[in-house]
């Protein structure tokens, strides 16, 4: 299975974050993502707008991500990434 790294070094908000998702991944319906946990979700778990494809996602530097808080319940952005992480069923993800 292809493994694809998305470094998040420097990143230094929630939309820094997507857009660097974006940017490494090239994903399917990229156009539609919604760039939001919940469109994260369907992408990685549902084959949803955002979908990576058949790949290892590998998000390296991710303790940079530890302060950012997401709009929806001001809830710490890589506390929900991990738990994602943990519960999809599709494809691997891993936050290192």
């Amino acid at each position: 299975m292809k493994e694809v790294v998305v470094d998040c070094s420097g990143i230094r908000t929630p939309a820094e974050f997507w857009q660097r998702y974006l940017d490494v991944v090239e994903p399917e319906g990229a156009g539609m993502f919604g760039c939001n946990l919940d469109a994260f979700w369907d992408a990685v778990d549902g084959g949803g707008p955002g979908w990576p494809g058949e790949v290892a996602l590998v998000f390296s530097n991710s303790d940079e991500l530890s302060g950012l808080r997401t709009g929806k319940g001001n809830v710490l952005l890589l506390d929900v990434l991990k738990t994602i992480a943990s519960e999809v069923t599709t494809i691997s993800v891993k936050f290192i």
